[in-house]
């Protein structure tokens, strides 16, 4: 078995949202996801900038419904506390991170195409599926949607 030491990310920035939503601080999401060195701070923000994208179009319309209702930003919609913190941006920073992370892993699986890295693809492909659907159930929750949506045939 062998171990390589991967670099220590270097400065990590911050990405500047839209006046409604909080900015997304590289340096947590890093941490709060265990990415390491091996993702460069110019790819992890590449995948952040396209997390935000699609999370805040997914939230577009409860955006416009709490901007018409006098919330300036998320900091203002009244919302219960957890650790000091509104639950909405609980949940909005665990949707653009899963998302992140999953737009990171579905890249880094074209990395290495050998027999191993293949079948390391197909064990990152079930935690790629659980990131989308953790961002899902994060989104959905900020809605006040269930879970589950069922149609009938």
């Amino acid at each position: 078995m062998s171990f390589i030491a991967t670099a220590p990310s270097s400065a990590p920035k911050t990405i500047t949202n839209s006046e409604f939503w909080p900015d997304i601080d590289l340096a947590k999401l890093r941490d709060a996801m265990r990415l390491d060195g091996t993702v460069t701070n110019e790819r992890l923000e590449h995948s952040a900038i396209n997390a935000v994208l699609q999370v805040n179009i997914d939230l577009k319309m409860w955006r416009l419904k709490q901007q018409s209702s006098g919330n300036a930003n998320l900091d203002q919609v009244p919302a219960e506390q957890i650790n000091g913190q509104s639950i909405y941006l609980q949940l909005y920073l665990r949707a653009v991170y899963c998302v992140a992370k999953a737009n990171l892993i579905e890249r880094y699986s074209d990395f290495d195409s050998t027999a191993k890295g293949l079948k390391a693809g197909e064990v990152l492909s079930d935690s790629v599926d659980d990131l989308r659907r953790d961002a899902r159930f994060a989104i959905r929750d900020m809605l006040g949607e269930s879970h589950v949506t069922v149609e009938l045939i």
